[in-house]
Order: C-alpha cells, then structure tokens, then sequence
C-alpha cells in the first residue's frame, strides 16, 4: 500500500497510480514518485515556497521521470526472460473513481487503464505518446499542463494523444473487461478439464501469452489457436494440482486466479470482444504478484 504524503495537499497514491500507468508496474511507479520527493526536498525553502500547486508540481515531476524511465525500455525489455506483461492489481487503489459528470467514454477509458490490455498496448506507444495518453485521456491534464511536462507546443501534444488514441483504436481497445459469467464459464470449463467447452469460449485465433521474468515457468513464446489455448490451461491445472482456478477481481474487472495452497500464484485476464475470448494474458512472475499475496 503506498505512504501517505508528507507533503500537505499532495495525494501520493494518485501519483502512484499515475506512475503505473505510464510504467507498468507498481515497484517502478513507487521508485518514479519516491525520485519526485526527493526532488522536491533537494529545493532550497525560497523555492518550495514558491511553488503554488504543490500538487501540480509533484504530477509534473513525477510525469517527468517516468518519461526518462521509458525513454530507457532497454532496461525492461532487452534482458527479459520471454514476454514481458504489465503488472495486474488486485482491487481499485490504483483506479481512478470517475466523477458522476463524466462521460462514459472516458469512464470506460479510466476504468480500463489499469487492465493488463490496455497497459499492453500502452507497451506500443511511443514514451512521449503513452505520457500524453495517460495524462490527457486517463487523468484528464489541461493540454498546456501535458505540454509543460513534455516541452512540446500543445498542437503537439494534441497530435501525440490522438496518435496515442489511434494505437488503441487499432488494437480494437477497449475490447471491453469480460463479463463474470464469461469468466466463471472459462474458469468452470479449465478446471472440469472440458476441452470443447472451452474451445467454444474462444475465438478461433485467440492468443495467450504469459509472463514468468525467468523466475517462474511459463511459455516463452506466445501460444495460438483456440484448441491449443484450452489444452495449455487445463494443462497447467494438470500439471500443478492441487492448483485451482478461482474468479476473482483485479481493479474493477473480473480476473482468474491460480491459487494453491492459500497463495496466489498467478493472474489470469481475459480480453473478450463480442462475448468471445480473444486474448489470454498469464502473470507468473511472483515480482509482479506480490500485492496478491498480501490480499
């Protein structure tokens, strides 16, 4: 669970779950704010005080580092044992509660931008694209503030979120979280071990993909087909018995989780279109698990 600020005004959970969004993961985001505070202690007190919005100030900053952490994505992705996958979160303290004005648009893009879909595709994007995607379509940044953050001109800055956008509309996001009854089908079917029923929840060309970090196992390749999908999850409850499969909740969507002996081990989500099940994305590395375990 993230500190609470010292800093009167400043919500540091709001910056963690900026910083997540941008980054992927929690221990990443906990650094990216963590680094904003010490940036912000380094002022001399003529400074501080000169600061306005103390929180403006800490968004920016914190906006700021994670568009040099990204501007790095060797560190992550060019020693990373087979597919590297975002972090899921196990309930909403990373999620954005929607004012009741809202459009539901945007709802369904904040709601969304803590699933490990979206965050996947946010992987796509550009580092200035992603920062001005979550800034402006998630957090709803004035354009002049997400400019400040990027030293670009706002018609830039409009042109990378739409960009951005575009890189969403391409993947058919948001495919929209599955319902529970689709996942606790999914989930009934793999551990009654029913192939054919399983198939049948899948899209002919659907996709799994899990992420192990060389820590724990998982397929380092992507696995394709509905058949060969249903096979490799009732494989793996096979395999790791007594592991079950549980539905569980991840932000606000429902999830699957590989539990045994009272820990989870691994997070399931589900990318659906049209009731159907298109995408499968496996969490196996316990780094990126360990806000289940204390759950």
């Amino acid at each position: 669970m993230a500190q609470q600020s010292p800093v009167p005004g400043v919500d540091r959970g709001r910056l963690v779950g900026l910083a997540f969004r941008m980054l992927g993961t929690v221990a990443d985001a906990e650094d990216a704010v963590q680094e904003a505070f010490v940036r912000w202690y380094r002022l001399d007190d003529a400074a501080r005080e000169a600061v306005a919005r103390p929180a403006g100030w800490f968004a920016t900053t914190t906006s700021r580092v994670c568009l040099d952490v990204l501007k790095s994505a060797s560190r992550r992705h060019d020693l990373y044992v087979g597919p590297w996958l975002p972090e899921p979160v196990p309930d909403e303290r990373y999620s954005l509660r929607p004012a009741a004005e809202d459009d539901p648009g945007e709802h369904a893009v904040r709601s969304d931008s803590v699933s490990m879909a979206l965050l996947t595709v946010m992987e796509s994007m550009t580092p200035s694209e992603r920062v001005a995607f979550v800034l402006r379509d998630v957090f709803a940044f004035p354009v002049a503030d997400v400019a400040d953050v990027l030293d670009r001109s706002p018609g830039a800055v409009r042109q990378l979120a739409s960009s951005a956008r575009a890189r969403v509309r391409d993947e058919g996001r948001p495919l929209g979280v599955p319902s529970r009854a689709l996942t606790a089908a999914f989930q009934h079917a793999a551990v009654t071990g029913d192939v054919s029923a399983l198939v049948r929840l899948l899209h002919p060309d659907v996709t799994l993909r899990s992420d192990g970090g060389g820590l724990a196992r998982a397929a380092l390749r992507p696995v394709r087909g509905a058949d060969k999908v249903a096979r490799f999850v009732i494989g793996v409850l096979a395999r790791q018995d007594p592991t079950t499969l549980v539905v569980d909740r991840g932000g606000d969507h429902p999830v699957l989780t590989f539990d045994r002996d009272g820990a989870t081990n691994g997070v399931v989500e589900l990318v659906a279109r049209a009731g159907t099940v298109h995408e499968v994305l496996v969490q196996w590395n316990p780094e990126k698990l360990r806000l289940w375990r204390q759950t």
